[in-house]
């Protein structure tokens, strides 16, 4: 059971990063706002009851990479996304959880500001002594794209300020388009010949990456201001008259907004926007949340993808009938057979699906869903967009049942399926084309090595011909650069492009590079956690073959037991140690730079334990992390102190041996003070 859940929830954490990419980067979703939010809940509740499971970096992501062909500009104030509520439950334990972390009683009210989720593209723009200096998209949260020229089009945003607006303000909204609007664009796209668009979130995400300016001129785009990053002056000791502020410098706001004193009065907002959602002019996927002291926003901070002060209401997902045409199998990277649902095309809630995932064997037999049936399809939880089951139309008995395949469709091999496990998995390893692909492609993804021209369909060209097996291989493709000129669609200055992006590649940050191996459980948020912690790619490598390597691992916050022995693991298998030997001859891994945090604390490790007078764990870590600390979670003699309360057990008694300075609640405040 334990297995299928590790199973279950690697899927599902591969999947949300699949979306991630097709949302964030390519404005191609494939499922619903409300569809991912489902998903990630699934994954958040099998997380919260199987930690040791977690794929690191999954709740933690914030948007994509850049997309290549725009500059980057990285954040000053990080742009991070929202946490959700699906219910009035998880509403009301919103509203508790900053309680417990403010020390407020049970009942304290803590007014907030109810506005509209605008479904569209979030933007951040910046000014200078009231002057417009440049627009960048969310990015990854850090690095977004530089969409300056296209911003300049759009009449909503203002060039110059009015009023007495701060010397510096980053003003942060979302572009989007009203329905008639988005109706009139897909006819005249229609009328020339183009294809139209999906829906009106498409529709103004690609408008805004035009790099033409010229065509984001001719789209009906609007931009409406709901916060700001980086200001060099306080706007407002509230957030309700910090719009205000905003509005009288010239922005537009999102509306209408609603200052909302109990938790009551949020879900009688959400339920009056529920009730009107089809009748507003644009499309909205749910209602903020913000709590309206700006003081108490500072106190509550942030978690590692959203603020705390902060939650998205989301509306419920949508169903459709439709037929399910055939059952297909894909092979995924780590050999697993996933069987997918191939649909006849249907438009539900605006967007259009024609797939959806079956999961595993045991879900194609508990649904009994075969070609040829009507199913009900719909875009909430689930991986891809999910099938609830069939409409018995009187011939469903007659049709074939889906006998799931025992070999491996791509290269023949034995798929097995172990005892105690969902999953049915190709045993050929990376001999297998379709393994060995998707590790090929994940290591040049944007997030890793970021090779543009190595797309999928150059990838499987590339290793049909021998020319690509391992990462090594592409650094070395020159060698083949004659022969590629004599392929079809190949050029002189495609072929040139090419090598030129491999030659970037050469030099990559350490986060990266260990994001690209492709290590299970992974993610870019713990390869960011590693790269800062050993600094040094030979320092990592080294630490890795060491005896201590686990135990260090497993003392860092944020790598647990499970995700160390995935580590240890992939660097003790003598294969990998062979293809990171001839990768480091070829890359030049830079170094993790100095972290961006500093403060009284910088440079030090602190360790929390038992419980303390006043503070919520969550907020002393919270304290220590912006004072420039790193906060493990077990004492080792790398430790310079341990912050100790009530009842600390052995983590005390292992710095007592370890002759580590113990301090309290107190003693760590006047540390932070003295910053």
């Amino acid at each position: 059971m334990t297995k299928q859940i590790q199973q279950t929830m690697q899927e599902l954490a591969a999947e949300i990063a699949r979306h991630d990419e097709l949302y964030h980067a390519k404005d191609a979703p494939e499922i619903s706002d409300a569809e991912y939010d489902l998903l990630r809940r699934r994954y958040e509740k099998l997380a919260k009851d199987y930690p040791q499971y977690a794929v690191a970096g999954t709740l933690h992501k914030v948007g994509a990479a850049p997309v290549a062909g725009f500059r980057k500009i990285a954040h000053v104030v990080p742009m991070l996304s929202l946490g959700n509520a699906f219910d009035d439950e998880d509403v009301m334990d919103f509203v508790q959880r900053m309680r417990r972390f403010l020390n407020l009683p049970d009942d304290a009210q803590i007014p907030s500001v109810a506005e509209p989720k605008l479904d569209g593209l979030s933007l951040s723009l910046r000014y200078e002594r009231g002057e417009f200096i440049y627009a960048v998209t969310r990015g990854d949260g850090a690095i977004g794209e530089d969409v300056t020229a296209n911003a300049r089009t759009i009449k909503d945003i203002p060039q110059k300020l009015s009023g007495h607006p701060p010397d510096v303000l980053e003003v942060r909204g979302e572009i989007f388009m009203h329905r008639d609007d988005f109706q009139r664009l897909n006819d005249v796209q229609t009328e020339a010949g183009r294809p139209a668009f999906a829906n009106p979130r498409n529709a103004a995400a690609g408008s805004m990456r035009q790099l033409d300016p010229m065509i984001t001129a001719t789209r009906p785009l609007r931009f409406a201001a709901y916060t700001w990053g980086e200001v060099s002056a306080p706007l407002a000791p509230t957030l309700w008259e910090a719009r205000a502020k905003l509005q009288s410098f010239g922005f537009q706001l999102n509306a209408p907004v609603a200052l909302c004193e109990t938790e009551k009065d949020l879900l009688e907002f959400y339920q009056k926007f529920l009730a009107a959602r089809a009748d507003l002019p644009f499309d909205i996927d749910g209602v903020v949340y913000k709590v309206n002291d700006l003081v108490l926003q500072n106190q509550l901070g942030f978690v590692a993808r959203a603020p705390r002060w902060a939650i998205a209401h989301k509306f419920p997902a949508e169903q459709a009938l439709t037929r399910l045409n055939a059952i297909t199998i894909q092979v995924g990277r780590t050999g697993a057979l996933t069987p997918v649902a191939e649909l006849e095309p249907i438009n539900v809630g605006g967007v259009m699906v024609s797939r959806a995932t079956l999961h595993n064997e045991d879900e194609i037999e508990r649904k009994d869903a075969r070609a040829g049936d009507m199913v009900w399809v719909q875009r909430a939880g689930d991986v891809i967009p999910q099938i609830l089951g069939f409409k018995d139309d009187g011939h469903h008995a007659v049709r074939a049942k889906f006998v799931f395949p025992d070999h491996c469709p791509v290269c023949g091999a034995a798929a097995v399926r172990p005892e105690g496990e969902a999953v049915r998995r190709c045993t050929n390893g990376l001999a297998c084309p379709a393994q060995a692909l998707e590790h090929l492609r994940h290591f040049v993804s944007r997030g890793a090595a970021d090779i543009a021209g190595l797309g999928e369909r150059t990838l499987a060209e590339f290793y049909e011909l021998g020319w690509v097996r391992t990462p090594v291989d592409i650094f070395q493709i020159e060698k083949h650069q004659d022969e590629l000129l004599q392929r079809e669609g190949w050029k002189e200055k495609s072929v040139s492009n090419l090598l030129l992006a491999i030659e970037r590649a050469r030099q990559m940050p350490m986060a990266r590079f260990i994001y690209a191996l492709g290590i299970r459980q992974i993610g870019d948020t713990t390869a960011k956690l590693l790269a800062r912690h050993f600094s040094s790619w030979e320092s990592f490598y080294a630490a890795m073959q060491s005896d201590e390597a686990e135990a260090e691992l497993i003392a860092m916050d944020g790598v647990g037991a499970s995700m160390a022995k995935d580590l240890l693991a992939f660097f003790t298998e003598p294969h990998n140690q062979k293809v990171l030997r001839a990768l480091t001859q070829e890359i030049q891994i830079q170094p993790e730079g100095p972290s961006q945090t500093s403060g009284v604390l910088s440079g030090k490790t602190v360790v929390f334990t038992g419980t303390l007078p006043t503070l919520s764990r969550d907020a002393a870590k919270a304290m220590a992390e912006r004072a420039g600390a790193k906060v493990a979670s077990s004492v080792s003699a790398k430790t310079d102190f341990v912050v100790a309360g009530e009842d600390a057990g052995s983590k005390l008694k292992k710095a007592a041996e370890l002759g580590v300075k113990v301090l309290s609640e107190e003693g760590f405040t006047e540390i932070l003070n003295q910053g």
